[in-house]
């Protein structure tokens, strides 16, 4: 069974995915981190930014794993090297670059062959799985995206402006929406879950609850 979730920065996707996988004894795939890891070696390749095929040409040369959680590059365990700000700074390069775009969908596709899996990412449940068992659209206001944000950084004593964030947040999705593969859509068959005041632990026992009623 292929379970895809959806939705917009900040959802809480990632968190929310790995637990249900593990509640559900499937895998879990981050897609995520997958075009974190193509501008991660981009940058350790000083690659052109400019130069979408040069890129294109790192990322079709690296070996990628996704294992448990944990993300390997040509063999490196490189989870938190992905999380990195000039990371994060860098992916939209990997994540708006068609040829990579397609690259990782067929790589994504392929994981997924014969498993019961739980995908996360922007495209999963029209682009990559159209034909999933189950969809699931995760989404939160921007404000109540904005709150956690600032919590989060507050957690790691890392100071934050809560109106600054919430521009950044609607920026992102402005542009996740308009860019031209793999944007951010809703599927048409997915099942909108909005976590404005949901507890991790309310999210994810209403998302067994929906596969539950699936299977």
């Amino acid at each position: 069974m292929i379970i895809t979730i959806d939705g917009p920065a900040g959802a809480g996707k990632s968190t929310v995915a790995k637990q249900l996988a593990a509640m559900l004894g499937f895998d879990y795939l981050d897609t995520g981190a997958m075009y974190r890891a193509v501008a991660l070696c981009g940058l350790r390749n000083r690659v052109h930014w400019d130069n979408p095929a040069e890129l294109a040409a790192v990322a079709e040369q690296m070996q990628l794993r996704i294992e448990s959680g944990q993300t390997f590059v040509d063999g490196e365990e490189v989870s938190d090297a992905i999380r990195s700000a000039d990371v994060t700074e860098k992916t939209r390069f990997a994540a708006n670059n068609p040829a990579i775009r397609a690259m990782m969908v067929r790589r994504q596709q392929q994981a997924a062959r014969g498993k019961n899996i739980v995908t996360e990412g922007r495209d999963q449940g029209t682009a990559v799985f159209p034909d999933a068992q189950c969809k699931i659209y995760l989404t939160a206001t921007p404000e109540e995206r904005a709150r956690r944000r600032v919590r989060e950084y507050g957690q790691r004593g890392v100071p934050a402006d809560y109106a600054e964030i919430l521009r950044q947040i609607n920026q992102r999705d402005a542009g996740d929406m308009a860019r031209e593969v793999g944007p951010l859509c809703e599927p048409a068959d997915a099942i909108r879950v909005v976590t404005d005041g949901m507890t991790i632990d309310q999210v994810v026992a209403q998302l067994a609850g929906i596969v539950e009623n699936l299977t």
